[in-house]
C-alpha cells in the first residue's frame, strides 16, 4: 500500500555506498518530450553514467518503459544493463541473450490505435516489442477516446493496460518494474547489495516498492504524492545534480 505523500527530504549523498542503482529514464534522467523520438542523451548524462558504473563496479541498470534497444541506442556503447518494456525485455551488459515472446494480439491493437490516430490529429502511436502506446500529449482533448480504446483493446486481447504520462499503453500482461528489480537483485554480483530505485511516474511505483521491500530505498522524482518511496528529488535537474555528487569527483 502506498504511503501518504509526506516524502519531502532528499536522499543522503552516501546512499549509494554498498548499493546497486536502478534508474528510470524518461522523467528521471531526461525531461519528458513531446515525442519519444525527440529525446537526446547529452554529454553530461553520458559522462554521469560512466561515473556511476565506475563508482558501483557496474551495479547500475536502466529500467524503462521504452524498448530496451531504443535505450541502448540513445546511450551508445555504454556497458550497462537495460531493462525495457516495463520489466519484460532485457539487454544484459555482458551480452547474454534474452528472448522475448510477443503476444499475437498486439498486431490488432496496433491497427486499432492507428485508425484512431488517423481520425484524431496529434495522437501518436508508438510500437514496442511487447506493447503499443497511444500518446495524447499533443492532443489532450483525445484523452477520453484514447483511454476508452486502450481499455477495450486490453480486455479483448487479454493484455495489460498501462497508463502513463499523457499516454495509454496496451502490453503483454507479465512483468513490471518491480519484477525487474527483483530479477536484477538475483544476479550474484548484486545479491549482497541494497537496491536503490529512482523514478517519477506511477509506472515506477512497483520498482520503488520492490527496492524498499528488498532492504533498499526508493527515490521519487517530482512533486510530493502518495508513493512507496522514502526519499524525493524535485525534478530531472535535481536528479542529475544528486547523482553527480553521489558518484564522487569526476576523473
Amino acid at each position: 500500500m502506498l504511503s501518504e505523500p509526506l516524502v519531502t527530504h532528499a536522499p543522503p549523498i552516501d546512499l549509494l555506498d554498498g548499493a546497486s542503482l536502478f534508474l528510470d529514464f524518461d522523467g528521471t534522467l531526461v525531461e519528458v518530450a513531446e515525442r519519444p523520438d525527440a529525446v537526446v542523451v547529452d554529454a553530461r548524462l553520458q559522462m554521469l553514467l560512466r561515473r556511476l558504473i565506475a563508482r558501483l563496479d557496474g551495479r547500475v541498470a536502466l529500467i524503462s518503459g521504452r524498448p530496451a534497444g531504443e535505450v541502448v541506442a540513445l546511450f551508445g556503447e555504454q556497458l550497462v544493463t537495460v531493462v525495457g518494456s516495463h520489466g519484460m525485455e532485457y539487454r544484459w551488459a555482458d551480452g547474454r541473450p534474452a528472448p522475448i515472446d510477443r503476444p499475437a494480439g498486439l498486431d490488432a491493437v496496433l491497427d486499432a490505435m492507428r485508425r484512431l490516430a488517423a481520425e484524431r490529429p496529434g495522437l501518436l502511436v508508438e510500437e514496442k516489442p511487447l506493447g503499443i502506446a497511444l500518446h495524447f500529449r499533443q492532443a489532450p482533448e483525445a484523452e477520453a477516446a484514447s483511454q476508452a480504446l486502450a481499455e477495450a483493446l486490453a480486455r479483448e486481447h487479454g493484455l495489460r493496460l498501462q497508463p502513463g504520462k499523457m499516454m495509454f499503453e496496451v502490453r503483454a500482461p507479465a512483468g513490471d518494474k518491480g519484477s525487474a528489480v527483483r530479477t536484477l537483485m538475483a544476479e550474484p554480483e548484486l545479491a549482497s547489495t541494497r537496491p536503490i530505485f529512482m523514478g517519477d511516474d506511477h509506472t515506477d511505483e512497483a520498482g520503488l516498492a520492490a527496492a524498499e521491500a528488498l532492504g533498499g530505498a526508493g527515490i521519487l522524482v517530482g512533486p510530493p504524492r502518495a508513493t512507496a518511496a522514502r526519499y524525493r528529488l524535485d525534478d530531472v535537474e535535481a536528479v542529475l545534480a544528486w547523482l553527480e555528487a553521489a558518484s564522487g569527483p569526476a576523473a
